[in-house]
């Protein structure tokens, strides 16, 4: 498997030099579904986890909105399992029936719901990420460790999971722990990421416009200066400029590592180490979906020109199946001081 950003459409460095210095390469992630070991690097696969040091619990509160049933994950993939094996049906019999007795009487079941969690729960592996398929990725304060560990509590707290990092030499992980705890219940089916493979790929990335010194936005969002890019330049951006750039030159959607942060949601706010007051980097975004409407020019070719299925009933490029408040990103900062200083949450 190979995902391939297409090349931007020009050099935006070379038109606006301001911006070279500010480049940063981010590694993006391109998750595609797949059944992972604990020794890859993926999304939502079984962990490299000492079958000796205790599985991270989340101590609550998990309060219950009234809204939504709850369901464990192992109702949740059932349901997912139920629902694809529906969609597929449909395409091969367009006029039989939605759904069979035992898919109905299953969803029934599922949805009647189980009990609310009370004190702690276990926590659901989000991420496992290697130094062996991500050679930028490394801990902060020059730790020996190359495997990083993204674990999150599938409840809100208060807006999104809660998150912990861990991270660990591979090499020192011998007996590997067999069958992790599960939570009894999540929030939102949306917190249950479906198992992925990454397939890494290197990009450069600059600024969201957001972040830019007055003198810097007010270049880009003069469409005269745009000109030196000739006939690559797309001139239905030419009423607001600054959206070229934060559509296809900027920061690229969907999860990574490194990089730059994506704003949009807020304005850009400080993210300051709250041990030590160091400005803090980041480390790995959690996105609800690869590319949008807006970022589709950064579709891997791949899926442009022979396109992976997508998993039934979900939207284009969202093979995790994560919807994080409704469609947005979760992105994990941390202090390059050290890496047992408190990392934070931002969604954006």
């Amino acid at each position: 498997m190979s995902r391939t950003t297409p090349p931007r459409p020009f050099d935006i460095a070379a038109l606006f030099p301001q911006l070279a210095p500010l480049a940063r390469t981010a590694t993006r992630l391109h998750p595609l579904p797949g059944s992972p070991s604990p020794h890859d690097s993926s999304v939502g696969g079984p962990l490299l986890w000492p079958a000796d040091e205790p599985w991270p619990q989340c101590e609550g509160p998990h309060k219950w909105d009234g809204v939504n049933a709850a369901l464990s994950p192992q109702d949740v993939r059932q349901w997912r399992r139920n629902r694809a094996e529906s969609e597929s049906r449909r395409r091969r019999e367009p006029e039989g029936p939605w759904a069979t007795p035992e898919e109905l009487a299953t969803e029934e079941r599922l949805m009647a719901g189980r009990p609310w969690p009370e004190g702690p729960i276990a926590m659901l592996p989000v991420a496992q990420l290697s130094a062996r398929d991500i050679p930028l990725l490394r801990p902060p304060g020059g730790s020996e460790a190359d495997l990083l560990q993204v674990l999150w509590c599938p409840f809100d707290h208060p807006a999104h999971p809660r998150t912990a990092l861990f991270w660990r030499p591979a090499a020192e992980v011998t007996d590997v722990l067999d069958t992790p705890p599960e939570p009894p219940a999540v929030q939102f089916p949306g917190y249950v990421p479906e198992p992925c493979l990454c397939t890494p790929e290197q990009v450069t990335e600059y600024p969201s416009y957001l972040e830019l010194d007055k003198e810097l936005q007010e270049q880009l969002a003069d469409w005269s200066r745009w000109q030196a890019a000739g006939p690559a330049l797309d001139t239905s951006y030419e009423v607001a400029p600054e959206e070229l750039y934060m559509d296809m030159l900027s920061v690229s959607p969907g999860w990574k590592t490194g990089g730059w942060s994506r704003w949009g949601l807020t304005d850009p706010m400080p993210r300051l180490c709250p041990a030590c007051g160091t400005g803090m980097d980041p480390l790995l975004t959690i996105a609800s979906t690869e590319w949008n409407d807006g970022t589709e020019s950064w579709a891997p070719e791949e899926e442009q020109t022979d396109p992976t299925p997508l998993l039934p009933g979900t939207p284009p490029a969202n093979f995790t199946m994560l919807d994080l408040a409704r469609g947005y990103d979760l992105q994990l900062h941390v202090c390059p001081a050290s890496a047992d200083h408190p990392h934070i949450e931002l969604i954006q």
